[in-house]
């Protein structure tokens, strides 16, 4: 039987399940600093395109590109991305996958892209969003910002900007709320 205490904590016969490890107010902090890193890296602003992963890295790239508009009166290009068709593991989702190859609105050709996602985990999520715009585009540079990264990579990849760094063990998950999809934000661990 599953309860909920007055803390946000899901119990399963008593066993802790989910935990709340950041709170709104603390990813909104997160996310002003990464812009703040954006804004140093030295790359040209108006050659900045946000690439967010479907279906959290939307909602945060459209954040990022708010508070880049408050920190630096830029504005920043935004495109979305669903990864499914390029996926490596995609014949375990599926045997008859409705998935559709990526097409940008805005031409990635000689821009930095910085592909924007909840949380980076063993990085096939990264390396999928990677081929997608290269099977479309020749992007000047590629970059990554994930809002929490925990651990566990598979492939030789890391994330330009980080919220967040949460160690986890394997048996643990990490799940990112947002507001415009689950009613809150928060980032929460289950065990």
């Amino acid at each position: 039987m599953r309860t909920l205490n007055l803390q946000g904590i899901f119990f399963y016969g008593g066993k802790m399940k989910e935990k709340v490890l950041i709170e709104k107010e603390k990813i909104d902090k997160m996310l002003t600093r990464m812009s703040h890193e954006i804004l140093e890296k030295g790359d040209n602003v108006n050659e900045i395109i946000l690439v967010g992963i479907k279906t959290r890295g939307i909602f945060l790239a459209k954040r990022l590109k708010q508070k880049l508009k408050e920190i630096d009166s830029v504005n920043v290009g935004v495109e979305t991305l669903d990864i499914s068709f390029y996926r490596d593991d995609l014949e375990k989702k599926s045997l008859d996958p409705n998935v559709e190859e990526a097409k940008f609105k805005l031409d990635l050709n000689n821009k930095v892209v910085i592909i924007v996602d909840d949380v980076l985990y063993t990085g096939r999520t990264s390396r999928s969003a990677i081929d997608a715009i290269m099977s479309t585009s020749r992007p000047k540079a590629v970059r990554l910002a994930i809002l929490v990264d925990r651990g566990h990579r598979e492939l030789p990849l890391r994330a330009d900007y980080v919220g967040k760094n949460i160690p986890t063990s394997s048996k643990e998950n990490i799940k990112v709320h947002l507001k415009e999809i689950d009613e809150n934000d928060e980032v929460v661990i289950i065990n």
